[in-house]
């Protein structure tokens, strides 16, 4: 694929999230979870220009992905797009000027094809994205978007298969998760199939997901509580044939350099290109 489609992770974790996805006719936000002090200057941080964003897609309704975007739509006048159970699902949300939409709704935004699929979460009708720029012989580029799921839909799996961009869900490690600080009810939700994806349910995705085209897999929204970011990445390698490239594992490659495996931060912004 020829690179067409960027992304800039801003913030991924439970304290808040924010990404956009830059195409050729502009930048689409995903989630404002975070200030709009702290978007700009973490979009300063990595080179992202906000000034072309063209639309805003939201997930879902909880407020690390929602908190930040009535203060946003103030200095905004641009499209804002959520299915009818996200608008519902908190009081304010109701009064910001959205567009509904289906859970497999498909949108024309900033020279991407978009394509939504539903994912599994204790909300009223979560989303992820599969972003695409068409050539004339098949997708030029393509970047796939999940998170917060209890498991891997089918739809999901169809969307996400073969993005060179593959961001998805690595909440946390399963033995972290069941011997640490959270009490049951907690760890029964996370671990559910309405909440979060672990390392080990995310690698199982990527042996189903990963392609040739597939060249960066950035393991997004991992928990402060029940992973680390050297876990997930050897997690998510080893199931792509990669292997880290230090003694910390903050990124895996595979042996012929083509695919790279990383993870998104709670506090420092990434670009992947």
């Amino acid at each position: 694929m020829v690179p067409k489609i960027h992304l800039y992770v801003l913030a991924s974790g439970s304290k808040g999230n924010a990404a956009v996805v830059e195409g050729p006719e502009g930048s689409v936000l995903v989630d404002c979870g975070i200030s709009r002090r702290a978007l700009h200057e973490r979009a300063r941080a990595c080179g992202c220009d906000l000034g072309d964003v063209r639309a805003i897609l939201v997930t879902h309704e909880h407020q690390d992905h929602t908190d930040g975007l009535t203060v946003v739509c103030n200095h905004y006048d641009g499209p804002l797009f959520a299915t009818a159970g996200t608008t519902l699902g908190r009081r304010f949300l109701s009064q910001v000027p959205f567009t509904l939409i289906d859970h497999d709704a498909e949108l024309a935004l900033a020279g991407m094809r978009v394509r939504c699929f539903p994912t599994s979460h204790d909300v009223g009708d979560p989303i992820g994205f599969r972003f695409e720029v068409e050539g004339s012989d098949g997708p030029d580029d393509a970047l796939g978007w999940m998170t917060d799921t209890g498991y891997v839909t089918d739809a999901a799996l169809d969307a996400l298969f073969g993005c060179r961009i593959l961001g998805i869900e690595a909440n946390h490690d399963e033995t972290m998760l069941a011997e640490g600080p959270y009490p049951a009810f907690l760890r029964k939700r996370v671990g559910g199939p309405d909440g979060h994806l672990s390392n080990d349910q995310c690698a199982a995705a990527l042996k189903a997901l990963v392609t040739r085209d597939t060249e960066v897999v950035v393991g997004l929204h991992l928990s402060e509580k029940n992973n680390r970011p050297s876990v997930a990445v050897r997690t998510l390698a080893e199931a792509v044939g990669a292997e880290p490239v230090d003694g910390e594992a903050a990124e895996a490659r595979t042996p012929d350099g083509r695919l790279s495996v990383c993870v998104a931060s709670q506090d420092e912004p990434l670009a992947i290109y």
